[in-house]
């Protein structure tokens, strides 16, 4: 396959995923309405799929101008601060009467992706330099 087919592809893959990512992340129960799919309980993990498939979409948007590399590091930032952030914004609006354990495990797991993109920043940043 010529690198122009796949850039094109990777492109085609990265306008889906953005479209229905960002649609599930803006107004994830309108969404849901929308495509006939069931309601959920929360709207949480909705939002949350909408954040990785945006970061997935802008992960591969990146990838079209340089094809056959994989995501790498660029990717795995984009769809680690999405999800993380996510979360985070979810846990901050706190419509939930989760048990304190919840909120520990989730604010843990923010913190590991968060920290895990801070990492991957660094390693990016210096095999730039």
């Amino acid at each position: 396959m010529d690198m122009g087919h796949t850039s094109r592809l990777l492109a085609l893959d990265a306008v889906i995923n953005l479209g229905l990512g960002l649609c599930l992340l803006a107004a994830p129960g309108t969404t849901l309405a929308v495509l006939g799919l069931p309601p959920a309980d929360t709207l949480f993990y909705v939002s949350v799929l909408g954040a990785v498939l945006t970061g997935i979409g802008i992960a591969l948007w990146i990838e079209r101008g340089r094809p056959g590399r994989g995501l790498g590091l660029t990717g795995a930032i984009v769809i680690n601060l999405l999800g993380a952030g996510t979360v985070a914004v979810w846990l901050v609006i706190d419509p939930f009467d989760l048990p304190l354990r919840g909120y520990v495990v989730l604010w843990v797991v923010v913190g590991l992706v968060l920290g895990t993109a801070a990492v991957e920043v660094r390693a990016l940043l210096r095999g730039r330099g």
